[in-house]
């Protein structure tokens, strides 16, 4: 392994997202993703992990004022509606966890940021997905879910991501700016297309538009840093060609649903850091296509998540 994977990191965050903030538990039922930055103490920026080698050629800029290289680790459950009954409705979302690894590079210009990410994991009971949930439910007195033994099987899965954000308008006192964004995801975890835009109040905002772009592999929620803070409200919009948590295992049978491939979603947060911390709460709908679109299975849109990031 690569020097590059030893760096020094400066930065720890902690990102958990669960339905139950936002009163229900079903669909995206929860996500735990613990990542470590390496960014610009040193007079050189930090360089991309060999993970990344597929895509380093796409972001070859001489202008890059800073850069950040992220890594990952997360574990990501999703469940039915009902999960009393030991047998899903067929039409509903199936069992299934994730267990992951992500590397993900950051190069950052005056005005736009490059995005590219490597997934590499674990599809199936060797996430330990279901020994997470009971546990969670256990500790806070919820119902125990009855259905993991139809759960998707064990797979190795991958994602590719390659992403940039632009800060196209700040205003004068710089109190306000408005970051839009562009995704493009491949692999068999899922392959989706997305475009977007986030308005945001606050302080120090050209220091913290792009950590925007962490959010599409769930690395932080948009953050502040240096004691600045920032509210923030955001819609997106794209087209999801495939997702393994809906059509189920990719080389057998499995439970599958039909599902809207098209989605506009919406989030609203507020993040604020003081001395060596970062604090970061939203609410998410990623889709607010799903009351429309007929398809009962499709209960994962909506979700709470916070962050706490730590200077080290």
């Amino acid at each position: 392994m690569p020097a590059s994977v030893y760096a020094e990191f400066e930065w720890v965050s902690f990102t958990l997202d669960n339905d139950l903030f936002l009163g229900d538990d079903g669909g995206y039922t929860n996500g735990l993703y613990l990542a470590f930055y390496d960014s610009e103490k040193q007079a050189t920026h930090p360089e991309p992990s060999w993970l990344l080698t597929p895509l380093q050629w796409s972001i070859r800029d001489t202008s890059t004022v800073t850069a950040i290289s992220a890594y990952t680790l997360g574990q990501t459950m999703v469940t039915p509606a009902d999960i009393t009954v030991t047998l899903p409705d067929k039409n509903d979302m199936p069992y299934a966890g994730l267990l992951f690894i992500n590397s993900t590079f950051l190069s950052v210009n005056t005005n736009y940021a490059d995005k590219i990410g490597v997934t590499l994991g674990v599809l199936g009971p060797l996430s330990l997905a279901e020994q997470s949930q009971k546990l969670i439910h256990k500790m806070l007195g919820s119902e125990e879910p009855k259905g993991w033994d139809t759960q998707l099987e064990n797979e190795l899965v991958f994602q590719l991501d390659r992403a940039r954000a632009w800060q196209f308008w700040q205003s004068n006192d710089q109190r306000w700016d408005l970051v839009t964004l562009a995704d493009l995801t491949l692999g068999t975890i899922s392959s989706a297309i997305n475009a977007g835009a986030m308005i945001r109040y606050g302080t120090r905002l050209s220091d913290s538009y792009a950590t925007t772009l962490f959010g599409n592999t769930r690395t932080t929620n948009p953050i502040s840093i240096a004691g600045s803070w920032n509210l923030y409200a955001g819609i997106k919009a794209g087209y999801k060609f495939n997702d393994i948590f809906m059509d189920g295992n990719t080389y057998r049978d499995s439970h599958s649903i039909e599902y809207k491939h098209e989605s506009v979603g919406v989030i609203l947060g507020f993040t604020f850091s003081w001395d060596g911390y970062s604090l970061a709460l939203a609410a998410t709908d990623s889709n607010l296509l799903v009351g429309k679109s007929g398809y009962p299975s499709e209960s994962d849109a909506r979700f709470g998540t916070l962050t706490l990031a730590i200077q080290l």
